[in-house]
């Protein structure tokens, strides 16, 4: 069996090739470079080690856009442990469940998380260690130990890269996918080479002279290959931000930093353009890329229009890895997600599974490529509905063929919404609403606001006696969940619209909204 390792590929072998003096890494206006990365990698590799992780077992990571995400990630790849990096935006209710999940037997979370390690520990009987990167709290919380990563020690000389190949697991990321209970998707050590060696070289066309800044975190996917693969991938530069990203702040950074390939979500596209900023601002950027949801047309036009900056819009998942389809350099066309990125095949099948021919026809929208993962982590029926016979994967997305050979979303085969560019499940929504002492019955929809964006709307009844107050039940929700899934309207209803079965007719709601 030939050995390959991810992070052997993303790291060692630029020292092999005498490139450790370049920028890898930009941190508040601070130079890490590819040696100083692989010295805090290796640190990183044999503190896990020390604490008793063994091949395979899973470390959950809550930790932000800073040089620690890259130590912990990379350096558990090159041990053969399972880094899992998790949303930041969760609260440590929504977290406890996953990390369960996931069996993970290490947490890593960034200084300003550590709040949540008593609540997520108390539902892990697994986890044994936490690393905080920044200062701690405490020693040790409900028995399970904590280890500032300041002080983990540096090894006496560097522990062996494992011995891992390119099939086996690599890295594990949660997708709520198309059901609304998250998923932990499974990849393998060739999937992130795979996800460089189409999108990032043939479409972005990275150099080594690429700065890249990415408004999507690490924790995503898209964030992960923006920030971290395609980069290091090529020997380039990643500017890193722990903020949470705002247009001032944004623009800030793009004009102290200056890079040159910027990669964001139609919302934040939105936001910016909203702002209304100097166009010198953006000089230094090359190409914009969107992703998370669709782009729609008149953002794309707008931004080019007003920077000079080609936006390649595209589609991509979770258990894709990255995107598979996208505009390019050479040619965008608006309001389509552009055509397959090299390297990937693409059907539109109906109802029955069987492949749709014809142009403009709509289909839904299946994918194989070299990035797919391998499935669902004991979820062995979403695993056989999603990961298909012959390598294809059924994305839930309805898509057009138009005669230009591009492709063009439609929408989804189901009720989850895609709010910000991440999946959002209205029956989690809906259970927080009831929870309120005001509500009998809650439904939540998406709807496209203004912009073309899509949100969550709720439509509430209210309880015998009471009446609904909008910005209390808005306080309600940003006590219980992230703020991607709290609703963005708040519609009282006197009654929700039902089949003959009582199941909410969730179509006769977006009609409504439709109507208004």
């Amino acid at each position: 069996m030939s050995t390959y390792n991810a992070t052997a590929w993303l790291l060692d072998r630029h020292l092999d090739a005498g490139r450790g003096d370049r920028i890898a890494i930009r941190f508040e206006g601070s130079d890490l470079t590819y040696a100083d990365v692989h010295l805090d990698v290796i640190r990183a590799q044999h503190a896990l080690g020390e604490l008793g992780l063994e091949p395979g077992d899973r470390l959950a990571m809550v930790v932000n856009d800073e040089p620690g995400f890259v130590a912990l990630y990379l350096g558990a790849m090159r041990g053969g442990f399972v880094p899992v990096p998790l949303s930041t935006m969760l609260s440590a209710g929504e977290l406890a469940p996953i990390v369960a999940d996931a069996g993970a037997v290490a947490l890593a979370v960034s200084a300003e998380y550590q709040g949540h390690v008593a609540e997520v520990a108390a539902g892990c009987p697994a986890l044994r260690d936490v690393i905080v990167v920044g200062k701690p709290d405490a020693d040790a919380i409900d028995g399970v130990a904590i280890h500032p990563m300041a002080e983990l020690p540096m090894p006496t000389s560097p522990p062996p890269v494992a011995e891992t190949a390119g099939d086996d697991p690599a890295f594990w990321l949660y997708s709520s996918g198309t059901t609304g209970t998250p998923k932990g998707v499974m990849h393998l050590h060739r999937n992130l080479q795979a996800t460089a060696d189409t999108y990032a070289r043939d479409v972005l066309r990275i150099s080594a002279d690429d700065r890249c800044y990415s408004i999507a975190k690490l924790f995503f996917a898209y964030g992960l290959g923006n920030s971290l693969t395609f980069p290091f991938s090529a020997g380039a530069t990643t500017i890193l931000d722990a903020r949470r990203p705002t247009p001032p702040g944004v623009l800030a950074t793009i004009t102290a930093e200056r890079p040159t390939l910027f990669f964001a979500s139609p919302g934040f596209v939105a936001a910016l353009l909203d702002a209304e900023p100097d166009p010198d601002q953006m000089a230094s950027i090359r190409a914009a890329v969107t992703a998370g949801e669709s782009l729609p047309g008149p953002l794309q036009q707008r931004f080019t229009e007003r920077f000079g900056v080609p936006v390649l819009d595209g589609i991509g998942s979770t258990e894709a890895l990255h995107i598979f389809i996208s505009n390019t350099l050479e040619r965008q066309e608006s309001g389509s997600s552009g055509w397959p990125v090299p390297g990937y095949e693409l059907e539109l099948r109906d109802e029955e599974g069987t492949a749709v021919e014809s142009p403009d026809t709509p289909g839904y929208l299946h994918v194989r490529g070299p990035s797919t993962a391998i499935g669902y982590w004991e979820r062995p029926e979403a695993t056989e509905a999603a990961f298909l016979h012959g390598g294809w994967l059924r994305t839930g997305d309805v898509y057009t063929r138009g005669d230009s050979g591009s492709w063009t979303f439609l929408g989804r085969n189901n009720d989850m919404i895609k709010a910000g560019g991440i999946w959002v499940s209205p029956a989690e929504v809906e259970s927080v609403l009831i929870e309120h002492p005001s509500v009998l019955e809650a439904a939540v929809v998406g709807s496209r606001n203004d912009q073309g964006l899509e949100e969550a709307v709720a439509f509430v009844v209210p309880a015998s006696g009471h009446t609904i107050d909008a910005a209390a039940l808005e306080a309600h929700c940003r006590e219980r969940m992230a703020a991607f899934k709290r609703p963005r309207r708040i519609i009282e209803t006197a009654e929700l619209p039902k089949t003959a079965t009582g199941k909410i007719r969730r179509f006769a709601l977006r009609e409504s909204l439709g109507a208004d």
